[in-house]
């Protein structure tokens, strides 16, 4: 999509260069040229603002707050003209005409502010002063941007995090992730492919919610020759941010490089509930277990139970004793005992 600020601010500097060469004909500068010199002037300005524009047209886009751009590009490129107008004073012959003086400084000052502006424009998520060095960054909901990955827009839970309004910080979704998600989704594979669909569902449901959800399109210098992880982890450094994800691999890498890591994994099971050693519950034995007498169920949150002495019950909900309760890498394992109470076919007494 265009950025409209951009559109708007390079046909306002050729409309003020084009304004620029009509003050020049119409000032004493030039009383006896001949109108076609004239009007070679207005077009000389014309063609040096549009190459000017085209020049700053291949530069990649980027983008931040329009009015602040405005504002801080405008003090900026003042500032930056008065100081060249005092650079340049002591080169000037003393008996220059002062209308050929206060034209470089008009000339000057409209390409600093135009290059100022565009900048800011261009600039997404920060900008800095030099004199002092303080960076200001944007403001945005929460201290630290979250960075999504591939396989959080896949696994799709995060959307219902954001229902439950317990992220108050900005979601940064980049363009690398997006472009994976389609790749994906165009597989040949049904499986991949319906996989990278519910991604897709998954950031467009996102984009419509309270949450803040940033698209981070810039390619950064040092995403060159990257694979996505590392491309990942490199963003959240940049943004000062965490990576969100469920990959495995990718939480041990962004550890090494001193970036946060939140995984929806670990996190889903630090709410799962928590049962002690003497604890009962009752559990659908769904199938035998592999050491003999063992059976295995499923609690409502997904939590395997194995049962000892359930192998005899498989499709009867039995009341479990919590024996013992193991914490793994892949999730919470609980161990109990049946002990013989209420056992039930098919959820029924």
């Amino acid at each position: 999509m265009p950025n409209v600020a951009l559109i708007i601010l390079r046909a306002f500097f050729v409309l003020v260069a084009a304004g620029i060469g009509v003050g020049l004909i119409s000032s004493n500068l030039f009383p006896t040229a001949p109108a076609a010199q004239q009007f070679a002037i207005i077009f000389v300005c014309l063609g040096v603002a549009a190459a000017v524009v085209i020049l700053d047209i291949f530069v990649r886009p980027k983008r931040l707050e329009t009015m602040t751009a405005v504002y801080f590009g405008l003090i900026v490129g003042l500032f930056l003209t008065y100081v060249v107008q005092l650079a340049i004073s002591p080169l000037l012959p003393p008996n220059a005409n002062p209308q050929v003086i206060h034209w470089i400084q008009v000339v000057i000052g409209t390409l600093l502010c135009y290059a100022c502006i565009s900048l800011l424009i261009q600039t997404k998520n920060d900008f800095r002063f030099i004199i002092p060095y303080v960076e200001f960054s944007k403001e945005v909901k929460g201290r630290r941007p979250y960075v999504l990955d591939t396989s959080v827009a896949i696994d799709g839970r995060i959307a219902d995090v954001v229902e439950t309004e317990v992220i108050d910080a900005q979601l940064v979704m980049p363009q690398f992730v997006i472009a994976e998600l389609q790749g994906i989704a165009d597989s040949a594979d049904k499986l991949r492919r319906g996989r990278g669909r519910r991604g897709l569902d998954i950031v467009n449901k996102l984009s419509k919610s309270r949450v803040d959800l940033q698209i981070f399109d810039t390619e950064l210098p040092e995403f060159a020759g990257q694979p996505v992880d590392m491309k990942l982890v490199l963003l959240a450094k940049h943004l000062n941010g965490k990576v969100m994800t469920n990959d495995y691999n990718l939480n041990k890498v962004a550890k090494l490089h001193g970036v946060g890591v939140i995984n929806l994994n670990d996190l889903a099971n630090a709410l799962k509930p928590v049962y002690l050693p003497g604890e009962s519950t009752d559990v659908r034995i769904v199938k035998p277990g592999e050491e003999p007498g063992q059976g295995v169920g499923y609690l409502d949150d997904g939590t395997m139970v194995v049962v000892e002495g359930g192998r005899e019950h498989v499709n009867q909900v039995v009341h479990v004793a919590v024996t013992s309760v193991l914490q793994t890498s892949a999730g919470r394992m609980v161990f109990g005992r049946y002990d013989g109470q209420a056992a039930r076919i098919d959820g029924k007494a």
